[in-house]
């Protein structure tokens, strides 16, 4: 029998904090190698998301590669380092979930101070595709101006650099909403990604074709000019500045970067021991009565009454509360307003382009049973007849009105202003009533017809096994509005070819108006009675996920 004093073997001995770092480094490999384990379609996703990154990777450093002896080399590698710090900063704030080491507070229960933690961290971070693919982009923008032995040094120095300031700003972005990212308020902040790639998207293309007019890359000099100062650009133009034989000005850039470096990871320290040291809401009791009133938002009063206010509410309530369909209606806004507006920008607009809106935001109206999820068993409760599925979907189609109409009408007004073609305001606003009310109609018959489950946490919009019939409804139905709206669209081509058409385009604006009410009532009329008939089927789809 031993005792409490005997020992077997040699003493344990403490094992000092740097050896955290190849431990987290071991954890991320696990973690990646456990996850393709799942599923062969989870490998197969990821290798193939390997190599078409990898691929790009490689076109893009042959690409800056072939800049070299460049007069504008040096303004499209620094904007590039730029642009991937931008990146790494708030690709955080959109997919939170994307990286299980952006959590520190799992770790919250182990003895480990947060200076050996950050670095270990940062070694872990470097270990995955995103990493890879800044690291390609980076070498390239440095060979790209490097120019003799001291500039390809610090080319390799600077290419490392750059990468651990853009590792370094994400996980101190990270650190900071990290409380606010990983509550279930906080994960609405995910909405705007399919708004910033909106935006990024037609900005991306404006700039291409403003470089591709006369001036080319030049006009991206004065850019650069600011950019190669500021880190981790700065470390880009520090291999350009003793290329040119400035190295005091190439060691002042370097120090930014260092100076960057050191400052993000001081933030990042600091967050992460308030992370790991202070109590959240859950361990705390909350200060306020669990059971408070809440005062009344007055938008019931603006409603009307009855079961068709009260469908109205809870459909605007989705709205601004659900993520998924808050996600859907702010990328359908963001893209109805910048596909017009940006194509009058570049002068190659037209004012037809302002239905653009009037069809983004009709397809809202579409999988309507869907956006309710699991929670629709409660509503089918309540729908005994075709006249409770009728005043169901209009109180739906309604709510819809109320953002789309003064949205549409807008963004056409807006599109005519910045084109000055005010004497086809009319039959433009005609045309984006008439879409609109051809999808109304569309969307309520196929909400009934071909419902699907939206699933509530992921960024997948539909539930396996249903994406068919995602694209018969939705791709379906806009065929379908498109065939019904072809009277309005053959009669507005024909007063503008006739002779003397111009002076009866104003009527395309009632008649717009008045043909796509007609439509959604009837939409809505031969879509109650298959709602009211099907209601177990639409239920038992739109819970599957």
């Amino acid at each position: 029998m031993s005792t409490g004093t005997d020992t077997q073997g040699p003493p344990r001995t403490r094992t000092p904090a740097e050896s955290v770092t190849p431990v987290l480094v071991r954890l991320k490999l696990s973690l990646l190698r456990n996850g393709l384990r799942q599923s062969a379609g989870r490998r197969a996703a990821y290798l193939t998301t390997t190599v078409l990154v990898l691929l790009i990777a490689a076109l893009q450093l042959i690409g800056l590669i072939a800049l070299r002896g460049n007069a504008h080399a040096t303004a499209v590698a620094v904007l590039l380092g730029a642009i991937l710090a931008v990146g790494w900063a708030v690709m955080p704030l959109f997919f939170p979930s994307g990286d299980e080491t952006l959590d520190p507070t799992r770790l919250v229960m182990l003895p480990l101070r947060p200076r050996p933690l950050v670095r270990a961290l940062l070694a872990a971070s470097l270990v995955g595709i995103g990493p890879l693919f800044t690291l390609c982009l980076l070498a390239g923008s440095v060979i790209s101006v490097a120019h003799g032995p001291a500039a390809y040094v610090t080319a390799v120095l600077g290419a490392v650099l750059a990468l651990l300031v853009c590792v370094a700003l994400a996980r101190a972005v990270a650190a900071a909403n990290l409380r606010l990212l990983t509550s279930r308020r906080g994960r609405d902040l995910a909405v705007l990604s399919g708004l910033v790639v909106a935006i990024g998207a037609q900005v991306v293309n404006f700039g291409a074709q403003r470089l591709g007019s006369a001036g080319g890359l030049s006009r991206l000099d004065p850019v650069a000019d600011v950019l190669r100062w500021v880190p981790p650009a700065s470390a880009i133009g520090a291999v350009r500045s003793v290329s040119e034989g400035s190295y005091g000005a190439g060691a002042v850039q370097f120090l930014l970067s260092v100076a960057a470096l050191a400052g993000l990871l001081a933030l990042w320290t600091r967050h992460l021991t308030r992370l790991m040291t202070s109590p959240d809401g859950s361990t705390l009791q909350s200060a306020e009565p669990a059971a408070r009133e809440r005062s009344s938002t007055g938008l019931s009063r603006l409603l009307p009454a009855g079961r068709t206010g009260t469908v109205m509410e809870r459909s605007l309530r989705y709205i601004w509360r659900d993520p998924k369909t808050k996600a859907a209606w702010v990328t359908s806004l963001a893209i109805g307003l910048i596909v017009p507006v940006f194509n009058a920008l570049q002068g190659t607009g037209s004012i037809y382009f302002a239905c653009f809106a009037a069809g983004m935001l009709g397809i809202q109206m579409y999988n309507q049973f869907g956006q309710d999820t699991s929670a629709f068993w409660i509503v089918a409760m309540t729908i005994s007849s075709t006249r409770d599925a009728y005043v169901e979907l209009r109180g739906r189609a309604l709510a819809l009105l109320v953002i789309t109409l003064p949205y549409a009408t807008f963004v056409t007004v807006l599109t005519t202003a910045m084109l000055g073609d005010w004497p086809k305001l009319p039959e433009a606003l005609g045309l984006s009533f008439a879409l609109l009310g051809a999808m109304l109609a569309t969307g309520a018959w196929s909400s009934a017809r071909f419902p699907y489950s939206i699933p509530q946490e992921g960024y997948k919009n539909v539930a396996p096994g249903q994406a068919g019939l995602a694209w018969i409804s939705i791709f379906g139905g806009m065929v379908s509005a498109a065939l019904l709206c072809a009277p309005v669209i053959a009669l507005t081509i024909w007063l503008n070819v006739a002779a003397d058409g111009d002076e009866w385009t104003w009527l395309l604006l009632p008649l717009g108006a008045t043909y796509g009410a007609l439509l959604s009532l009837l939409g809505l009329r031969l879509a109650a009675p298959r709602t009211a008939r099907r209601l177990p089927e639409i239920l038992a789809a739109v819970s599957k996920g």
